[in-house]
């Protein structure tokens, strides 16, 4: 049956008694048609075309009970379009859809391997993946997740109650699966590329003065914990990384030239580096007692084996020192924050912290600024006097 399809005509078609099954073309637009199913009464708008083997193929655009004849005529019109200028076979496109990998499977398969010998924040994206974008993403296909559906779960992390810095970490996380994605051919574009990051400034810097710095260091050398107690003066005394520390082995600790080498595998830039030690940090280790017993300097005298943690027992020390709010990395500002108070540039600093970017040292370019106001001052000081002086 050929016709000019219109709303009345839609919703009175019928299958004939007999049938199982009725056509009506659309003489508005070739290709479009109504298909009448018997056994339910359900019609649906079609479209016929030719495929690139020259083959008539059927894409269907929607039952009539849920698009109007007009939107079904648009639809069909931009397929035909595409079709014709493209080449795009709908029925192919659809059948790749069904085909693509779903992110779970991208992530177990092909992600993970690739990564884990390579990334030694591997078990951070694993976290992260499991609680934050699984849920979300987990069984979607490659090819369906959006732009807006990265920033809208980015979001809800964010509104969640965690900060923007950890709302910034799932939209990376999933910028990067999809880029490699796209990298091995397994997605044509990347939905996530320049996603726009919440970029909040959220780094948190607690300097300890001098006061502070007298109470926290009487308790870390009478506390009984002494092997705590001796990691943290060690962390204040190098300036280094707690898994730095805890990392340290007697091996790569050089006495005679006061240093002591931070292996490439322990390294938060990947590179290995030495590290100054100072009269502090060689008192640490004279007290330490494990030189010449075992490999790594700060061992469990319980297990044997070296520390991986100590959380529980700074909570407990800082909180004996008035400090409740001193985390273990605010040790390693402190000691930044000494040596630039001292005179010492930025690039030492960087060195001395062992910075890869020399962005990261600018946060403490504030205090090199009060270093240069203080001797300033001096000279102010002086001329003011002979300015009286003369009077």
């Amino acid at each position: 049956m050929i016709t000019k399809l219109t709303e009345t005509i839609v919703n009175q078609l019928t299958c004939p008694d007999g049938k199982s099954r009725m056509e009506c073309c659309d003489l508005s637009l070739p290709g479009l048609y109504v298909l009448v199913r018997a056994e339910s009464d359900i019609k649906t708008y079609y479209l016929r075309y030719k495929n690139s083997l020259g083959k008539t193929a059927h894409q269907k655009i929607g039952r009539t009970t849920d698009i109007a004849l007009a939107a079904a005529r648009k639809k069909a019109k931009a397929l035909k379009a595409d079709i014709l200028a493209n080449g795009l076979d709908p029925k192919a496109v659809a059948k790749a859809d069904t085909n693509a990998l779903t992110l779970d499977d991208f992530w177990k398969d092909h992600y993970l391997p690739f990564a884990t010998p390579r990334k030694r924040s591997i078990k951070r994206d694993e976290q992260i993946y499991r609680i934050q974008i699984q849920p979300t993403f987990g069984q979607s296909r490659l090819n369906q997740i959006t732009r807006q559906q990265i920033l809208s779960l980015a979001a809800s992390v964010k509104d969640s109650g965690l900060s923007a810095a950890s709302a910034d970490h799932v939209s990376k996380l999933i910028r990067r699966l999809l880029t490699l994605a796209v990298e091995w051919e397994f997605l044509e574009k990347n939905p996530a590329s320049r996603i726009q990051l919440f970029n909040e400034a959220n780094e948190v810097e607690h300097y300890l003065d001098d006061e502070q710095l007298q109470r926290l260091l009487k308790v870390l050398q009478t506390d009984a914990n002494r092997t705590v107690c001796l990691i943290c003066q060690f962390l204040l005394a190098t300036g280094c990384r707690l898994n730095e520390a805890l990392t340290a082995q007697w091996s790569l600790i050089d006495r005679e030239n006061g240093t002591w080498r931070v292996s490439a595998i322990n390294s938060k830039s990947g590179k290995s580096r030495a590290v100054p030690l100072t009269a502090a940090a060689l008192n640490v280790l004279d007290q330490i007692g494990t030189e010449g017993a075992f490999d790594y300097v700060f061992v469990n005298a319980k297990t044997g084996k070296h520390y991986t943690h100590i959380r529980h027992t700074w909570i407990r020390l800082r909180k004996k020192s008035g400090l409740p709010w001193l985390r273990l990395h605010d040790l390693r500002h402190t000691y930044a924050s000494m040596l630039v108070n001292s005179g010492q540039s930025l690039y030492a600093v960087q060195q001395c912290l062992g910075h890869a970017d020399s962005r990261v040292t600018q946060r403490y370019a504030h205090l090199s600024t009060k270093t240069l106001q203080d001797a300033a001052n001096c000279a102010s000081d002086k001329i003011m006097g002979a300015m009286r002086a003369a009077e």
